[in-house]
C-alpha cells in the first residue's frame, strides 16, 4: 500500500506558501490541495452579518472564526484522505504547529486512517515577506502593514524543530525561500522526498 500523508504547507503570512504550494501540487501526481484562504469569501460573510469591520487582526476574528476556518479545512483534509494518498493543506496554522497536544493528538487521528503528518515549514526573512505583503495588495494584510512592528513582535519565525520525529525523515522539511536560488534548491529536495510516493 501507497504511503498517505497529510502535508501542511506552512510559515508566517506572506513567506511564499501559496507559490510553493500550488507548484508543487503541479508537479506531484494524485495530490487533493487545499487551501484555508478559500474559506475567506464565507468569513467576509460573517464579519457582515455581525456588522464587523473586516479585520483578520480582531478580536472578533480570533473568537468567531479563526478556529473554525481550520476545523473546517481539516475536516475537508480527512475526507480527502479516504480518497487519495497525499493531501496538501496551505494555510499558516501558527498556533497548532506548535502546540504539542495538538500535534499529538492529529498525529493519532492520522494514524487511524493510516496517514503520517509531514510539515513543510517555509523559511524567510522577515522583511522578504514584508515586501511580499506590499507587493501583493490584499485587503487581508490591511493592518499588518499599518502596525508592522506590533505584527512582526507578535509572529514567531523561528523553525517549528518540535514538529520533527526522528524516526520520520519527512515529519519536519524546510524550504529556504528568501531568494529564488534558495526556493529552486529547496524545491529539488522536497521533491525528493515525494517523488516515490
Amino acid at each position: 500500500m501507497e504511503e498517505k500523508r497529510l502535508i501542511f504547507v506552512t510559515s508566517p503570512p506572506a513567506c511564499g506558501k501559496t507559490r510553493l504550494a500550488k507548484k508543487f501540487a503541479r508537479e506531484v501526481k494524485h495530490i487533493v490541495y487545499l487551501d484555508k484562504d478559500t474559506l475567506i469569501p464565507l468569513s467576509k460573510q460573517i464579519f457582515a452579518v455581525a456588522g464587523q469591520p473586516y479585520n483578520r487582526s480582531s478580536d472578533f476574528f480570533e473568537k468567531e472564526i479563526r478556529d473554525y476556518e481550520y476545523d473546517v479545512v481539516l475536516d475537508l483534509a480527512f475526507e480527502a484522505l479516504k480518497y487519495e494518498n497525499l493531501v496538501m493543506v496551505n494555510a499558516p496554522f501558527t498556533r497548532e504547529i506548535r502546540d504539542d497536544e495538538y500535534i499529538k493528538n492529529l498525529r493519532a487521528k492520522l494514524a487511524e486512517h493510516d496517514a503520517k503528518l509531514s510539515v513543510i515549514w517555509i523559511v524567510t526573512d522577515p522583511e522578504v515577506c514584508h515586501q511580499r505583503m506590499i507587493d501583493r495588495d490584499s485587503d487581508r494584510d490591511t493592518w499588518k502593514l499599518e502596525h508592522w512592528d506590533e505584527y512582526l513582535a507578535s509572529v514567531n519565525f523561528t523553525i517549528p524543530e518540535n514538529l520533527r520525529d526522528e524516526n520520520d525523515e519527512k515529519s519536519l522539511i524546510l524550504y529556504y525561500n528568501s531568494t529564488d536560488e534558495m526556493a529552486d534548491k529547496s524545491f529539488e529536495k522536497l521533491m525528493e522526498y515525494f517523488q516515490n510516493v
